[in-house]
């Protein structure tokens, strides 16, 4: 009998299950744990750190590089990595701002180009890497440069195109009323507790390890503790930013991609053994190629949100250190470097953390030289912590 790649991937999973309990994934805790730990020392050296304006202003400034710190996770989980991401936010944005100049051209059709553009340089980046086998360090690298070079082409010599589209304007200014905000919550909650109870129950009837009931109860308990009182805080001032709204439904999205779907467990198989994914049957290159369209889209996505806040599309737009900001956010949140492990929603744990060190030295009046100092030490402490996890449970004979 002829055996698919899902059924493949099942079959080794339930006989890793079957020597050996599931290895607890314990680095969310860990950076909700390290999180904490930030906001009260930043808290105590600053009272103005835990207002809720600096919390709706941290949300809007971890906007973009949560966005694109989501795509990055997928592309990591695969063991690839994407430097073009920050030059594609930027020449969607030019892309963007130009097309609005024209009055004639409707704001969904500006939307929709922006985004097929994104998904046009993804699909051209991963034949770089699927048909004529350059790594992806190197084709995206070069992507980074020519997609700068685009964007300056398409802003030209003002260096900057206002916006003036109200609804592009209002994606990153506009804030969600109380009410709604409070039914948003709890319609999450319950989302994602449906979600992950399914999920668990699933497993079970797959005769697949799963964690206890009382364990998932309390993490719900937690997640819902934590949403809430964000949702709180943020009512105290003007409300939910309408952009952390679309930075978390796409984390749900993606999240069901990866957890419920074919494809989402072809990334992972790819990731944990790409030679093996291949002998399963599984279409290597085909996945290769979806993920880098996806990552492409999601930048294209940021660039959209990052022109919002400014107003504007300018020739530094996606510039500086976004792209290794968002590798760093994927990695510091609980994704593995070295491919097969992650979550959508690490980005957004490492993305509070990331902007919670720059939001917090920010207030403190620290340069930005320091800002970066301490983000590159948190990135290698991550890793650091990652690669020691690989190597206990690879003692214990657990396949990673």
């Amino acid at each position: 009998m002829t055996t698919t790649p899902s059924q493949a991937v099942d079959t080794q999973e339930r006989r890793i299950g079957g020597r050996l309990p599931v290895p607890r994934d314990v680095s969310s805790l860990a950076v909700l744990g390290g999180l904490a730990v930030i906001w009260v020392i930043f808290h105590a050296l600053n009272r103005n750190f835990l207002s809720p304006r600096n919390l709706s202003n941290l949300i809007l400034q971890i906007a973009v590089l949560g966005t694109i710190a989501v795509g990055m996770v997928i592309v990591l989980i695969l063991g690839e990595i994407d430097l073009s991401v920050g030059a594609i936010a930027g020449v969607s944005a030019a892309v963007l701002a130009v097309m609005l100049t024209n009055p004639g051209v409707p704001t969904w059709l500006a939307l929709l180009t922006v985004l097929a553009i994104g998904a046009g340089i993804g699909v051209i980046q991963s034949i770089g890497i699927t048909q004529l086998g350059i790594p992806s360090f190197i084709i995206t690298l070069a992507g980074l440069l020519v997609w700068q070079g685009v964007q300056l082409i398409v802003i030209g010599s003002n260096g900057q195109v206002p916006i003036h589209d109200p609804f592009v304007r209002g994606i990153a200014s506009t804030y969600v009323p109380a009410p709604v905000g409070w039914a948003l919550a709890i319609i999450g909650c319950l989302v994602v507790a449906g979600f992950r109870l399914s999920a668990r129950n699933r497993r079970v009837k797959a005769g697949l390890p799963a964690g206890s009931l009382s364990a998932e109860v309390i993490g719900l308990v937690i997640i819902a503790v934590l949403v809430l009182g964000v949702t709180w805080m943020l009512n105290l001032y003007l409300g939910a930013p309408w952009v952390l709204i679309v930075l978390l439904a796409l984390v749900i999205i993606m999240s069901v991609v990866m957890s419920q779907t074919p494809f989402g467990r072809h990334v992972y198989a790819i990731g944990g053994n790409r030679e093996a994914a291949r002998r399963a049957g599984i279409r290597v290159k085909g996945t290769t190629i979806c993920v880098f369209m996806i990552i492409s889209v999601i930048a294209a996505l940021a660039g959209v949100i990052e022109a919002s806040r400014e107003f504007s599309a300018s020739s530094a737009l996606g510039g500086g250190t976004l792209q290794l900001n968002a590798i760093a956010a994927a990695v510091i949140g609980g994704t593995s470097l070295f491919g097969g492990r992650g979550k959508p929603y690490h980005a957004v744990l490492g993305a509070l953390v990331v902007g919670s060190v720059q939001n917090g030295l920010n207030l403190l009046g620290e340069p930005a030289a320091i800002q970066n100092i301490a983000t590159g030490l948190i990135l290698v402490i991550a890793v650091a912590i990652d690669s020691i996890s690989r190597k206990r449970l690879a003692a214990r004979g657990v396949a990673i």
